[in-house]
């Protein structure tokens, strides 16, 4: 539960963020944040992730400090090790510079406070968020709540398997069809077979026709 409702400002995007892996709307105060949990929503490593988490009382600061949001993650699928959870605050790097006197003791605070629940405290800025990666979920998110017919979603996995499990996107429309309108009815199917993890891409490169496509479980390099 928030400790904190984020008010309407006209000088920054603020909404709510359909979490699917929460399950619930998530307030969010600026495009920053938006983006960041659009990156948490989509990462298999995260369990779950609170905004307005807690409040950090702090000398002098009547309301205290509340940072943005806190991370918890799945165990780690080899070692079975429950990484720290993570609190974090999402600063553009040019805010972070032009205030960074205001911000420090805020930050010092919520570094301690994080140390002594055993979690960890980070800034995370558009460095880390503005990514190729969230480039790729920005445009495959529309086809994550499409219903492709069973047959077809079964059809592009068997071509991929029959492919010793890798297959770039052309050569795979190539099996499926010859005809330009028919590779508009595949390219759906296979986006969405990629966001709901069907299929596996290197989410760290642009997405093409030349994308490498693999079953999970190998790998596309």
């Amino acid at each position: 539960m928030p400790v904190r409702k984020i008010p309407k400002n006209h000088l920054v995007v603020t909404g709510s963020f359909a979490s699917r892996k929460n399950g619930q709307m998530d307030a969010f105060e600026s495009l920053l944040e938006k983006e960041y949990m659009l990156l948490l929503d989509f990462d298999e490593r995260v369990a779950s992730f609170e905004p307005q988490p807690v409040i950090i009382q702090i000398p002098g600061m009547a309301k205290g400090y509340v940072p943005d949001v806190l991370v918890r993650y799945h165990p780690d699928f080899e070692s079975g090790e429950i990484p720290k959870p993570l609190l974090t605050e999402i600063k553009h790097t040019d805010d972070l510079e032009r205030n960074a006197e205001k911000y420090a003791p805020k930050f010092e605070a919520a570094k301690n406070f994080a140390l002594e629940r055993g979690w960890d405290f980070r800034i995370t800025t558009q460095v880390e968020i503005r990514t190729q990666r969230l480039a790729n979920l920005k445009f495959l998110r529309e086809y994550r709540n499409i219903e492709p017919a069973i047959h077809d979603s079964s059809q592009i996995i068997q071509i991929v398997r029959e492919n010793k499990g890798i297959l770039p996107v052309d050569e795979l429309l190539d099996c499926l069809t010859s005809t330009d309108d028919d590779r508009l009815h595949w390219l759906p199917i296979i986006w969405h077979a990629i966001v709901i993890r069907n299929l596996v891409i290197d989410w760290d490169q642009s997405i093409h026709h030349g994308t490498v496509l693999c079953l999970p479980g190998m790998s596309y390099e």
